[in-house]
């Protein structure tokens, strides 16, 4: 079930209903209606794959029981590893066995064998990376004695399911979201407002920015033979705005959507184009996911105390690490190695905590050192995704040949037609909305709150607007593939 679909409009009003006009006075069946509704939602998908997400629940509540109740150090850490290697190995199977089976085989092939080892048609399960490492952070936290387990199944299942995030994030901890599901909710109208709020902006971003510059993306790395360098490039600069579009908007609706139940989620994304320089960039996107591995992988690794050569391999372990998390696919080994790259000469001249504030704050416009730390880190950012959005190694090489060749300055094989102008003035719109609202924690958070009340209704009438003219697409967002 997708948040832009008509079944959803239809699935979320009724939710909203019952979880607080008739399951209210009981927190214990409140936690059980979310499990239920979370499980139907994620069965729209396919039902079958309901069953991973039961046993993931019960495999780590159960696990973190026995790492809390047992007093040998060596039988907690063998309790710790049952959890890690069930859960990885689960995702590995389903993610990555066919990758491995078909390099296995290239290799040997390779060297004058051949292996014949079939593959497996194998259907990845939806949102199995985020909840996954949703259900694990609650086992390593109880580990770490960060957090005591709970007794009861009930809220373990809810943190793990809970549908607002399930399909594509925010990947929440345990030590934040399980405790939530303890405590009797009571609905708040303001939190309530701004989760409507949110929700809309993240609407916009899905159906009107992202799924628009998804049609040009497609058209020309689908066909990237065809094209000179200058027009790739174009396309790797929609792609940019789609995949933010995409999944920040994501973001907001799930962050938004758990206002209205009475839960609060951790930002996501916090404006990541603004960025300055790369270490800023990866401070802001996906936030959920890199402070996961910096939390559970960097840091345990010794993180960027060590020598020199242990902060190189620490670096290019969490880059190619969260490149790998992204699909089964060399597109995104190498998109990790290559921000790797990006960020080394940041962490070895120890600048890269430099730009640790939001750029220009409290000022209408940057300074010209900060527009070209934005451009820069821009151009180096959208020339990275075009190994994340290539289907291959191949296509993508053949495209940096081109970026880089006088065929960038070439006039580009694009019809300027009234539909790419519309969409390039929405960008650059929405860009400035965006700036504007740079320090609330989403772009309209307090966007337009001092205009007078016609003007601000006006404004939001004006989204909707957009967001039904555009709403007929209905595409999947694109996180859900992995």
């Amino acid at each position: 079930m997708l948040f832009n679909s008509i079944d959803f409009a239809i699935f979320l009003p009724l939710v909203f209903l019952l979880y607080w006009f008739v399951f209210q006075k009981n927190l214990e069946i409140q936690n059980v209606f979310l499990i239920i509704v979370s499980y139907i939602f994620y069965a729209w998908w396919d039902w079958r794959f309901v069953s991973l997400i039961i046993l993931s629940s019960c495999l780590d509540w159960y696990v973190g029981l026995r790492i809390y109740n047992t007093k040998r150090p060596k039988l907690k850490k063998a309790w710790l590893w049952t959890s890690i290697t069930a859960d990885l190995g689960i995702l590995g199977f389903f993610k990555y066995y066919n990758f491995f089976i078909e390099n296995f085989s290239k290799a040997f092939s390779f060297f004058g064998s051949e292996l014949n080892v079939g593959l497996l048609n194998i259907i990845l399960p939806v949102g199995i990376s985020f909840y996954t490492f949703q259900a694990l952070s609650y086992s390593i936290d109880i580990y770490r004695g960060n957090l005591v387990p709970s007794k009861k199944l009930i809220p373990v299942a809810a943190y793990v399911a809970f549908f607002p995030q399930l399909m594509a994030g925010p990947i929440e901890r345990a030590t934040h979201l399980l405790p939530q599901f303890y405590v009797k909710r009571s609905f708040n109208y303001d939190n309530a407002v701004n989760g409507l709020r949110q929700m809309l902006w993240g609407l916009f971003k899905k159906v009107v920015i992202a799924d628009n510059c998804a049609e040009y993306a497609n058209m020309i790395f689908n066909n990237s033979s065809d094209y000179s360098g200058s027009t790739l490039f174009i396309g790797s600069v929609f792609f940019a705005f789609q995949i933010y579009g995409d999944f920040s908007g994501y973001s907001d609706m799930a962050i938004g959507m758990a206002q209205f139940f009475g839960f609060k989620f951790k930002r996501n994304f916090a404006f990541p184009y603004f960025s300055r320089d790369i270490a800023e960039f990866w401070r802001r996107w996906h936030i959920s996911l890199s402070t996961w591995f910096r939390d559970y992988l960097y840091i345990p690794l010794g993180g960027s105390r060590a020598g020199i050569w242990s902060k190189i391999r620490n670096t290019f372990i969490i880059f190619l690490v969260s490149g790998f998390w992204h699909g089964a696919n060399w597109t995104f080994i190498a998109w990790g190695g290559l921000n790797a790259l990006y960020f080394l000469p940041l962490l070895l001249s120890k600048r890269n905590r430099l730009n640790l504030g939001v750029v220009a704050q409290g000022k209408l416009l940057p300074s010209r050192r900060e527009v070209w730390g934005i451009f820069s880190t821009f151009i180096l950012t959208v020339l990275a995704w075009i190994l994340f959005r290539s289907e291959s190694i191949h296509q993508a090489w053949d495209i940096y040949i081109k970026v880089f060749s006088t065929s960038f300055f070439t006039h580009p094989e694009i019809a300027f037609s009234k539909e790419f102008l519309l969409l390039s003035l929405l960008i650059f719109l929405f860009m400035i909305i965006e700036w504007v609202g740079r320090e609330g924690e989403y772009a309209i958070e307090y966007f337009g709150l001092r205009w007078n009340r016609f003007f601000r209704y006006a404004f939001y009438y004006l989204v909707i607007a957009f967001i039904i003219w555009y709403s007929g697409k209905e595409l999947e967002f694109i996180y859900f593939q992995f």
